[in-house]
């Protein structure tokens, strides 16, 4: 039978000894194999004569950084497909993103890959690791030669989960610029030293199933079930920056006596270093929402701060550090939340000192209508909501295209980033250029938190010389991604993000040679 044919790793290292002991060679193949197809089984069969014993092992859903609704089938699907075929002589669903642990406990005496990665090179490195592991463990890495199809590609063209309007954009954009012509605007951004600037926020979120109204008065009543806690605020945009840069610096506010640090510190990543200053008479910055488990519907919010403008003592001190930091930096991502911490003077010299200036002002529940982009003199670049360019236009009656010209000029700023939701993103640039693409979300958990994603993640390619056309495209992809994540739990990973956006464009490819980017002016 098929089935038994599916071992886990552990239960394969034993098998494999007495099959070498016997003198049998051993052939070892590892990849997704979502959708397979002829050209796997061609590439199984060949791999086969090469020795008598073939072992596939197939990535784990949790790993498969191929983009949203991916894979398309789960592991265990997968599996019980390549045991049915004659040439797999067994199968097990690997433990770790890569092959590399796998083939040092199975010490295949060859690795064989399809001729596509002959050169060892895949967009994130796996494949030149994979092929040093197996070197290590004394075997040899061998290329099929057949048909070459891409899973990826079949699944975009015959199974793809979006409409035909994205369809057609994501054919026509994938032949003007392929992946590695994207993931170069991004790839750059690990030399740049970035700053960010703005509130710590800690996201709480208390979950609780609802038993029904209150006996006494109209009160829906809740069970508590439990709650989590996740950096929320610039945290989150500084764990999103330095997981494409090297060196991030976080210049942030905490509350009286440093409230909230050990915390704060913990949920940064490693090469994140913080800044704190200190409001005096005030908590860290909490967002407790109250979510009913099952739907994941939130109910209602506390939130704990004071927003109270700072002092001209404290503020005096915020702005002499901030005089002193911001020229260091090759780029400033400022996440303005409209709590009390950044003042007219703290603008100023933000505006004033800053090599280059990615701004949002974000509009919330706390200040909703009161922290407009119009306050800062100057930036660079500035990322917005549709509903916060809105507010700012004061009128209901303006097309997108006139939205995002009026924040423009209002700014004199060069790059103006629209997001749209569903409708996608618009990104102008002055004076005359306007650039859309789509939304790519398909499954949405949680908003909270993606505007900062994409602010994060789009600043460092528009700081890098991006292409005006590319910028909207990584945008969706990157806001894509935050509304499945729940609050802040995590940020957006590089590889994860890389592979999407390959994955997207595999239907087209392009003999367009990459570019390298160099720093905008």
């Amino acid at each position: 039978m098929a089935n038994a044919k599916i071992h886990s790793i552990a239960e394969l290292v034993p098998m494999l000894e007495r099959h070498r002991a016997q003198g049998h060679r051993i052939v070892h193949c590892h990849g997704v194999f979502d959708l397979l197809h002829i050209g796997h089984v061609r590439h199984f069969e060949q791999a086969k004569k090469l020795g008598d014993v073939l072992v596939v092992t197939l990535t784990p859903d949790q790993f498969v950084n191929k983009g949203i609704g991916r894979p398309a089938f789960t592991e265990s699907l997968r599996a019980e497909f390549l045991a049915s075929l004659t040439s797999i002589d067994y199968v097990a669903i690997n433990e770790w993103p890569t092959a590399v642990n796998t083939i040092h406990l199975l010490k295949p005496h060859m690795f064989a890959k399809g001729s596509e990665f002959r050169n060892l090179q895949d967009t994130i490195g796996h494949v030149s690791l994979e092929g040093e592991a197996v070197r290590e463990v004394g075997g040899e890495i061998v290329f099929t030669e057949d048909i070459v199809y891409s899973s990826s590609a079949l699944i975009n063209q015959y199974m793809s989960q979006y409409p035909d309007h994205v369809r057609d954009y994501l054919a026509e954009f994938a032949v003007r610029y392929p992946a590695e012509e994207v993931l170069a605007s991004l790839r750059g951004a690990e030399g740049l030293k970035v700053l960010v600037v703005g509130e710590t926020i800690i996201d709480e979120y208390a979950y609780c199933e609802a038993i029904g109204k209150s006996g006494k008065e109209p009160v829906l009543a809740t069970r508590y079930l439990g709650m989590d806690r996740f950096g929320g605020g610039v945290l989150a945009c500084a764990n999103h920056a330095a997981n494409f840069a090297s060196r991030v610096d976080v210049f942030t506010m905490l509350g009286e006596g440093l409230d909230q640090e050990d915390f704060v510190r913990g949920v940064l990543k490693g090469n994140v270093t913080p800044i704190f200053v200190e409001k005096k008479s005030s908590p860290t910055i909490v967002k407790k929402r109250f979510v009913e488990k099952y739907l994941s519907q939130k109910m209602f919010e506390v939130y704990s701060m004071n927003d109270e403008a700072l002092d001209e003592r404290a503020d005096e001190e915020l702005c002499a550090k901030l005089d002193a930091l911001v020229p260091e930096y090759d780029l400033v991502i400022v996440a303005d939340y409209g709590h009390g911490m950044l003042t007219r003077k703290a603008i100023d010299v933000l505006s004033r000192r800053s090599r280059f200036l990615a701004v949002n002002t974000q509009s919330n529940a706390g200040n909703h209508g009161f922290n407009m982009i119009s306050k800062y003199p100057r930036a660079d670049y500035v990322c917005l909501a549709q509903r916060e360019v809105a507010l700012e236009t004061r009128t209901l009656h303006l097309t997108p295209d006139q939205m995002v010209r009026h924040v423009a000029e209002t700014l004199n700023c060069p790059r103006v980033m629209m997001t749209r939701g569903s409708s996608g993103a618009l990104y102008h640039t002055a004076p005359n250029g306007f650039h859309r693409a789509p939304a790519f979300a398909t499954k949405v958990v949680d908003r909270v938190g993606a505007g900062d994603a994409v602010l994060c993640v789009s600043a460092l390619a528009v700081a890098l010389g991006a292409p005006p056309e590319v910028l909207p495209f990584i945008a969706n992809v990157v806001g894509a991604e935050a509304v499945t994540i729940l609050g802040n739990q995590r940020s957006i990973e590089r590889i994860p993000l890389y592979r999407h956006v390959e994955c997207l464009l595999k239907l087209h490819k392009s003999e367009k040679p990459p570019t390298t980017y160099k720093m905008a002016g």
